[in-house]
């Protein structure tokens, strides 16, 4: 037999009340953890993305290097020699000026792919979570 508080609520109840908080806490605390372990997931991904971005612009300033260089030379072959040595050497120039447009722009678009540094998955589903969590405690509440 239950007993009643005189609320019109038994012990019985009192004691699913209880219960559910316990579990509602253990709950919280694991959906916590993993939405936790998803945005270190994700900004590590993320933060990858960017050094290989950033490499990318390195190599384009050192091809970018090297075209000048080689700009030089033609030159001074140019002037020195007549049509065959700069022309070498412009060739050379147009090959690492062409290999540090595609690292350049390869590196800027892996960039803009990390951007904006927020584990926005993470973001996603913790707003589900939190609708979730509103509906069933608006549910419990009628």
């Amino acid at each position: 037999m239950t007993a009643h508080d005189g609320n019109g609520r038994t012990e019985t109840d009192d004691r699913s009340i209880a219960e559910l908080t316990r579990q509602l806490s253990e709950q919280t605390k694991t959906l916590v953890r993993q939405e936790v372990e998803l945005a270190k997931a994700e900004l590590g991904e993320k933060g990858k993305r960017v050094g290989l971005g950033a490499g990318m612009f390195g190599g384009a300033g050192l091809f970018g290097f090297f075209a000048f260089a080689a700009l030089t030379a033609c030159l001074i072959l140019g002037l020195a020699e007549g049509m065959a040595g700069w022309l070498a050497a412009l060739v050379v120039t147009a090959v690492y000026g062409a290999i540090a447009g595609v690292l350049a722009l390869t590196g800027k678009k892996k960039v803009q792919e990390a951007a904006p540094a927020m584990p926005e998955q993470t973001v996603e589903t913790v707003k589900e979570d939190v609708a979730v969590t509103k509906q069933r405690v608006q549910a419990g509440r009628s």
